[in-house]
């Protein structure tokens, strides 16, 4: 099979993890007899300081000619220390999302045998665990009206949504859970919220169409509340942008460290995979960065856009080998000692593969 990805490495350490997910996807294609065509282009604050857009149009093009898009990370401090900074890397990430369509944010969260005692969490409050958030990524709070009043003193940022966006999201949620334990949950704040209530009343509408799935309505509160004393007891999980921004960083320590864990953005035109984690300025160019969540955003990519689940699983098979081998980055080292290097976690990956 012939794939064409478009390559955005983006900012901080988007480039060094990119880099090793290349490396073991080009393996991958080499040893199932597939070929990768790769297009990179800017994005972010490297797109800013090359052409004054944090996502031009010729990316934009390059995401639409594609198959599938591989997406490193977007910021970089020197925007963030700046509010009064009129064009941000952070805008071109939700003018992707918007111009492509990418309404469906995939998020699971899944434990690793060997790395259990490094959660925070206690091991039997987390071993199981495998839930998945769907987040609506094109509505809410982030695209709603927004400003200033009364001499700059006052603020406000509007959350509005529309019956459809719900519907569309609601529905990958409930074909996903058909899929696993049957089992979903709709995240809400439907007791304050007036969006909420639209949000609920959505679902609920929605539940005939699919009798077999179990069905439960919960406050974000009260799942920010169980997601750390009970996370195997959800499966399937959707919700809002605002909340599931929240939740699934709040998910993502699970795991042991933000390095691990992948996602997808579903759109109507592309879908676009990435690790949850961001542009990590602090490490850029020390080769510490962990890029296991990048590299199993890879698997996801050639599981969901190309229906390749061997070649995936290939790169779960070997990212589960170089945790119980020990090949990893420092952040999964214990008591400070000396990681192996994002590149040396890469080379490892790729003579697994083709051994």
């Amino acid at each position: 099979m012939h794939l064409k990805i478009a390559l955005l490495a983006g900012d901080g350490i988007g480039p060094e993890v990119i880099d090793q997910a290349v490396k073991v996807s080009d393996a991958i294609a080499q040893k199932y007899n597939h070929s990768i065509e790769w297009t990179p282009a800017l994005t972010g604050a490297a797109a800013i300081d090359a052409v004054g857009d944090p996502y031009p149009e010729e990316t934009h093009q390059v995401c639409l000619d594609a198959d599938a898009i591989l997406f490193g990370a977007i910021g970089h401090p020197r925007f963030d220390n700046d509010p009064s900074a009129k064009v941000r890397p952070e805008q071109g990430l939700l003018k992707m999302r918007q111009k492509l369509g990418l309404f469906a944010n995939v998020r699971p969260t899944f434990t690793f045998p060997s790395l259990l005692d490094k959660s925070p969490l206690k091991r039997e409050r987390i071993e199981g665990t495998d839930l998945v958030f769907l987040r609506e990524l094109t509505g809410g709070i982030y695209f709603g009206e927004r400003g200033r009043k009364n001499n700059g003193d006052t603020a406000f940022d509007t959350c509005t949504y529309h019956r459809e966006e719900i519907q569309r999201l609601a529905k990958k949620g409930f074909e996903l859970a058909m899929t696993r334990s049957k089992k979903l949950c709709c995240v809400d704040k439907a007791n304050v919220l007036e969006s909420s209530r639209l949000w609920r009343e959505t679902v609920q509408a929605m539940e005939k169409d699919y009798p077999e799935v179990e069905v439960a309505y919960e406050f974000v509160d009260a799942v920010a509340m169980r997601l750390v004393q009970w996370p195997n007891s959800y499966d399937v999980l959707i919700t809002e942008n605002l909340f599931g921004d929240i939740l699934t960083d709040e998910a993502s320590v699970i795991s042991g460290s933000m390095g691990l864990m992948p996602s997808a953005s579903v759109g109507t035109d592309n879908s676009l995979y990435e690790p949850i984690h961001g542009s990590f300025p602090q490490a850029t160019g020390l080769g510490i960065a962990n890029p296991l969540a990048t590299i199993l955003s890879a698997a996801m990519l050639f599981e969901m856009s190309f229906g390749l689940t061997e070649e995936g699983a290939e790169i779960r098979r070997v990212v589960d080998q170089s945790l119980a081998d020990g090949m990893v980055t420092e952040d999964l080292k214990e008591g400070g000692a000396k990681g192996n290097s994002t590149t040396e976690v890469g080379d490892y990956l790729v003579k697994q593969i083709l051994a």
